[in-house]
């Protein structure tokens, strides 16, 4: 019989976006831990930038776990910040469950100066408006941060084809550990389509689908004629690419849509490692 800590881990994978839409971004964990195919263990941070198991392999070390499992070890990881489902391990487990990778993939909890989820002004195939990140001067979010080999960067990067990966400035938005170790070199993902806006020109935060879609229809006659007149109806419509096409246009035309130069611009990183 599960303990109710693990029934609490193991309902992380109950429900994922691409089958439940009004559920993104997902069930996101309550603390660091290692995803692998379909279970999460804890990670406590230990002497700074150390960590350990909890659950059954409670108190040993991340790098020891990662041998044993002929892993990467995490100074030959890629850095990527998740401001949106890819910190759900049931989202996760969707990415990953058909591809011929291994996904032993550790998150860790960090605060990032600058930067905040918003909403792209894109619908997903699935029927859902995903996270982009925003910036926010003086903000500091809580985010994690996922550990990936180049296996796992490249399903990663595949599964992303509205956004393009840029590398973070250190200097402008830091990123720093929960246990207080500054981290370098971290990538995320920058919307290629914007982020939504109110009618004031600010950024929609990221919030439940079900009152950000709400919001939206309530905020635009032309928008729910179009998706109709409930979340249910909304998700149901753009499913259809031809009423996507048409919402995104309407996202434009309404002066929802932002560019952000601010992020698109960041340098890239190419599959070799060199800034483009």
């Amino acid at each position: 019989m599960l303990t109710p800590p693990e029934r609490g881990l193991a309902e992380l994978f109950a429900e994922d976006p691409m089958t439940h839409p009004l559920t993104y971004p997902g069930r996101l964990p309550p603390t660091s831990g290692v995803f692998s195919g379909d279970r999460y263990v804890p990670l406590r941070a230990v002497d700074g930038d150390a960590w350990t198991l909890g659950g059954e392999e409670d108190g040993v070390r991340l790098d020891e776990h990662l041998a044993r499992l002929g892993a990467e070890p995490l100074d030959r990881r890629h850095r990527v910040i998740a401001v949106g489902s890819n910190a759900a391990p049931g989202q996760l487990y969707r990415k990953f469950v058909n591809q011929r990778v291994r996904p032993v993939i550790p998150l860790t909890l960090t605060d990032v100066h600058g930067i905040t989820p918003g909403v792209s002004a894109h619908i997903n195939k699935y029927g859902y408006l995903p996270a982009a990140p925003v910036t926010v001067p003086g903000v500091v979010s809580r985010l994690f941060v996922l550990w990936l080999d180049d296996a796992q960067l490249e399903v990663l990067d595949a599964s992303e084809p509205n956004y393009d990966r840029r590398l973070v400035p250190d200097d402008i938005h830091p990123v720093t550990l929960v246990s207080g170790v500054r981290l370098r070199g971290c990538h995320i993902y920058v919307g290629k389509h914007g982020c939504l806006t109110g009618a004031d020109g600010v950024p929609y935060p990221l919030e439940s689908q079900r009152e950000l879609i709400a919001r939206l229809l309530d905020s635009s006659a032309a928008l729910k004629k179009l998706c109709g007149d409930s979340p249910d109806e909304f998700i149901d419509k753009v499913k259809d690419i031809a009423v996507r096409e048409a919402a995104y246009a309407l996202f434009r035309s309404e002066g929802h849509a932002l560019p952000q130069p601010e992020l698109s611009l960041l340098a890239k990183i190419s599959k070799s490692g060199a800034l483009n």
